[in-house]
């Protein structure tokens, strides 16, 4: 990032010149992401759906992806652009292990990720904002920990669990209700699926589990082991499991969860 600022500093998302326009720019959002720690870790999970304006861009974008052997980001936003932050935070954590010869800290990471969004604030201004959800697990500290963001690069350690994006306030309810202490992995993995589903129920732009086209939510777990993303098989049991308890009770029972 720097050697870019210095030498050609267009090629930064943020720096790029757009074209005079009248109104916001619509261009595909990103939407909900969800984070819940666990005794052994942290899991990140997202929906799928894109969104242009009332039309849905895209059904199965991916919006989790992992920055290092040991942290994640979730993107909400304008999703072109979040996605390019996402490679370019990508290389700047393997350029600085091959450099240092180590790992940078989770807490450097956040603070390096909370940088890069904050030289994107031009186009924020302009409507085209990134603001991701960062989880980790923290070799040093032994657990895992989430970072979210503001669309000026404004930093806060979430304890427990947060969420980003237009369905956030309906997940961070579902989260709330469900949210204990001692969660295992399992639980915690049911429980993002069932916030996404909670948040797809109210929120247009955040899709729910799709059984007919076979698109699930992305759902990763980060723990000592390092990165893992569950496979389709998993997501998809896990989501239909939610669905069928919700065929049940459509109140949804916090039973969910057991």
């Amino acid at each position: 990032m720097d050697f870019l600022s210095e030498h050609q500093p267009e090629m930064l998302p943020g720096n790029r010149q757009l074209p005079p326009t009248q109104g916001v720019i619509e261009a595909p959002h990103g939407t909900t992401i969800v984070a819940v720690t666990f005794p052994g870790g942290v899991v990140l999970a997202g929906d799928r759906r894109a969104t242009m304006g009332n039309v849905i861009a895209q059904r199965d974008i991916e919006k989790v992806f992992p920055a290092d052997e040991y942290s994640a980001v979730g993107i909400a936003g304008t999703a072109g652009l979040a996605v390019e932050m996402v490679k370019l935070f990508q290389l700047e954590l393997e350029h600085f292990e091959k450099v240092e010869g180590a790992q940078l800290s989770l807490e450097g990471k956040a603070n390096r990720l909370s940088t890069m969004i904050r030289s994107n604030l031009g186009m924020a201004m302009q409507g085209l904002a990134v603001v991701p959800l960062f989880a980790g697990y923290d070799v040093d500290r032994g657990r895992g920990r989430i970072f979210s963001y503001d669309v000026t690069g404004g930093r806060s350690e979430e304890h427990h669990f947060a969420a980003t994006g237009s369905g956030s306030v309906f997940a961070r309810g579902a989260m709330k209700k469900l949210f204990r202490e001692d969660l295992s992995e399992d639980q915690a993995t049911t429980l993002v699926v069932q916030a996404l589903y909670d948040a797809a129920d109210d929120d247009s732009a955040t899709g729910g589990p799709d059984v007919a086209r076979r698109i699930f939510p992305i759902v990763t777990v980060i723990t000592e082991d390092g990165f893992r993303r569950l496979t389709e098989d998993e997501s998809s049991q896990i989501a239909r499991s939610v669905l069928e308890r919700r065929l049940e009770r459509p109140d949804g029972p916090r039973a969910a969860l057991l």
